[in-house]
């Protein structure tokens, strides 16, 4: 064993937490100031709208200080009455969870479910919202991370605006590594956070709400209020003019920002297109290799994770084991359903760099070999390059 079990990996190459840009670390390091001094006050200030540039909205984006499960759930809990008729599509193990949120706050749920390597079709969408036309409320995940598969929002959202239901997306690990906003899936609340594609730690959820969505929040009587699930009691914190709830995160605000600075310095364009390559040359170097993905077609695979299928007879753990005790490289499993069917290579934020490609082809092919699969590395390594040189 090269590398034990319990030191640090050489690269984390996971579906996240991923590692953070080496700016956003220094970042963390800055003074921590109080939440009531002006300079802070005005900083926060200046955060939100750089959140606000960088998510393409028309609104103030929200800010809540917990990791993005904690946005999720608050989504749910705020905008989710015991009247509406909610309609989940699950494609995935996260997109299924939001629908046990859902029926905590309504009895009356509806499920479109497909098999986790495939996506949601838009004219099943269609069909169940003219079948139930007391839908009032669809939920649904961008990018299902333990299947690696992305579903098409931009033509769901516009599916529900027209039914004049209201829309919530998880879009925690698709933002910032391809094109997608709030606005361009007509989402009333459109989740995300800064610890998947914009490479910085786990600690915050962003927020984009439409107007409609804080009038119905707001109206609910339930929503929580004085809560650390409370949404509307964060509506004006981004004015250095308004108090904070609670005390926020400062430094990962510090974090968050820089963050931001990083996305927006760069071009979002360009940010994409380095996660479209290194996804790109890693499907094309796991085929060559004589290995599978897990969606069910190129089309519907996410630019930001790559979700290998696992060889009959492989022990999955095993596999990612060998694969760190080896070469030092971190791989995530499946979840849930998808658990020990699958090994998840992550391609965000700093590692959604084409050499990183390489590596985890590396490491994976070593590690299949281990494991008794004998693959063609060499062949997957000559066809991720090409799709990387081609690209040059």
């Amino acid at each position: 064993m090269r590398y034990p079990e319990h030191a640090d990996p050489v690269i984390t190459l996971t579906a996240g937490p991923v590692d953070a840009y080496a700016k956003v670390l220094r970042s963390l390091g800055r003074t921590v100031l109080y939440d009531y001094d002006p300079a802070f006050q005005l900083f926060y200030e200046q955060v939100v709208d750089k959140a606000q540039k960088a998510m393409r909205l028309s609104t103030k984006p929200v800010i809540l200080h917990g990791e993005p499960v904690l946005g999720l759930e608050a989504a749910a809990a705020s905008l989710i009455t015991p009247d509406d008729v909610v309609l989940n599509l699950a494609s995935g193990v996260y997109g299924k969870g939001f629908g046990y949120w859902a029926k905590r706050y309504s009895p009356n749920l509806l499920e479109i479910e497909v098999p986790y390597n495939e996506a949601i079709d838009p004219q099943a969408v269609a069909d169940m919202l003219k079948k139930h036309p007391e839908i009032t409320v669809v939920s649904v995940c961008h990018h299902d991370t333990p299947s690696g598969t992305i579903n098409p929002i931009d033509a769901i959202g516009a599916l529900v605006s027209a039914h004049g239901a209201y829309l919530i997306v998880d879009a925690v690990s698709s933002f910032g590594g391809m094109k997608t906003h709030p606005e361009d899936c007509k989402a009333d609340i459109y989740v995300t956070g800064p610890n998947k594609c914009l490479g910085a730690p786990p600690g915050l959820t962003l927020m984009g709400i439409s107007q409609r969505g804080w009038a119905k929040m707001k109206a609910n009587q339930a929503a929580p209020r004085a809560s650390m699930l409370s949404i509307v009691d964060w509506e004006n914190a981004w004015s250095r003019e308004q108090p904070f709830p609670f005390t926020p995160s400062v430094a990962e605000i510090n974090g968050l920002d820089a963050a931001l600075d990083l996305y927006l310095e760069e071009g979002p364009e360009a940010v994409w297109a380095r996660h479209a390559l290194t996804a790109k040359a890693m499907r094309a170097g796991v085929a060559a290799m004589g290995l599978s993905i897990w969606a069910a077609s190129e089309e519907i695979a996410s630019p930001t994770t790559t979700a290998v299928r696992t060889p009959d007879g492989v022990d999955e753990k095993a596999l990612r084991q060998a694969a760190r005790a080896r070469y030092g490289v971190v791989f995530s499993s499946g979840r849930g359903e998808t658990l020990g069917k699958l090994t998840r290579i992550g391609h965000m934020g700093p590692t959604a760099q084409p050499i990183y490609a390489i590596a985890a082809l590396t490491a994976l092919g070593g590690a299949m070999n281990a494991a008794g699969q004998k693959l063609a590395i060499g062949k997957g390594i000559d066809a991720a390059l090409a799709v990387i040189d081609a690209d040059a």
